[in-house]
């Protein structure tokens, strides 16, 4: 995603805060914080989201049209599939800022797909083919993705193994949209802002369904890293401040305020957008947000540092408990 359509604009009179704390030793996880459950919902299991974002992030770079994305891309319908999902892959091409032809495929898994009342999480399953926020001898070289793509998707895979365990009863889609990341680098002249979340621009025109509609959809992007801070992203608000409100104090009722930071953040070019256009119902984005850095993300971002080292299973559970109380809320 481009800093220059996500950077993060504060609005007048947000509060901004950060937390901070020391790196665990690898052998020695940090305690992840017991949740306060408020309904009937599962308990997210942190070790198997981050198991998930692992075997991802082993494949390599998931760049399209590459062997990684297709070997990626099977095990990830197969996942949803074991879960017991109806899957849907929607194979296209599409034509990139540089006018490259991308071979790309969304990954939907459709619990109880016959039910009208449904809910729609969703997250990007490919990976940067620039590392254009880092030295410029690796501008050309794709990253990992371990936070910026595969922590999206390690949560949702959690999260679609507990709703096939466990029936929330409305109807849950789950969507990984392909080629959100190969938006114009920053290294080149001339911007263009339309090339970025390119899976969802065509979902949005062509869902797996005729006349697909939700109640609500909650993007996770970048939902991983140690210290992760979500503030209330400005699109979200606008669009869809009672989800965005239902989440949060969601949060913070199960003790994950630190994360979850009561205080607006900036409008984000993220996937929520198309599907919020094209669809026409409200989705929030739940995105780590660093108002203290350069361009308001973690200091990983886009370059060769998004590795697994980042990723915290504390805040994989704080994301994923606080999604999975909001769906089984019947509030």
């Amino acid at each position: 995603m481009k800093d220059m359509d996500k950077l993060i604009y504060v609005w007048a009179g947000c509060i901004l805060l950060s937390c901070c704390g020391q790196r665990p030793a690898a052998d020695k996880p940090a305690p992840v914080t017991a949740a306060i459950k408020t309904s009937a919902a599962p308990e997210f299991n942190h070790d198997s989201a981050y198991t998930y974002v692992a075997r991802q992030v082993a494949f390599g770079p998931r760049v399209p049209n590459t062997p990684a994305h297709k070997a990626c891309a099977a095990w990830l319908a197969g996942e949803l599939e074991r879960f017991g999902a109806k899957i849907y892959v929607q194979e296209t091409v599409l034509t990139a800022y540089n006018n490259d032809r991308l071979e790309a495929k969304n990954i939907i898994g459709s619990f109880h797909p016959d039910r009208s009342k449904r809910v729609m999480l969703f997250a990007h399953w490919d990976s940067r083919p620039y590392s254009d926020r880092d030295v410029e001898s690796n501008h050309y070289k794709p990253i990992d993705g371990a936070d910026d793509g595969a922590s999206g998707v390690g949560v949702l895979l959690e999260i679609a193994r507990q709703t096939g365990l466990n029936d929330a009863g409305i109807g849950i889609d789950i969507i990984f949209f392909d080629a959100e990341d190969y938006g114009s680098p920053e290294f080149m002249s001339g911007t263009k802002p339309d090339t970025w979340c390119l899976g969802s621009q065509f979902w949005a025109k062509n869902p797996h369904t005729p006349n697909y509609r939700a109640e609500y959809g909650i993007l996770l992007d970048m939902v991983g890293a140690r210290n992760a801070t979500f503030y209330k992203e400005a699109a979200s608000v606008y669009r869809a401040a009672p989800v965005v409100e239902k989440v949060w104090t969601t949060a913070k009722n199960l003790g994950y305020g630190k994360f979850f930071v009561n205080a607006n953040g900036g409008a984000i070019t993220d996937d929520h957008l198309p599907v919020m256009a094209g669809r026409g119902f409200p989705c929030i984005d739940i995105i780590h947000l660093n108002p203290h850095s350069p361009h308001g993300f973690g200091n990983h971002w886009h370059t060769q540092q998004d590795m697994m080292d980042n990723i915290d299973r504390e805040t994989l559970q704080a994301v994923g408990q606080t999604v999975l109380e909001v769906i089984y809320s019947k509030k």
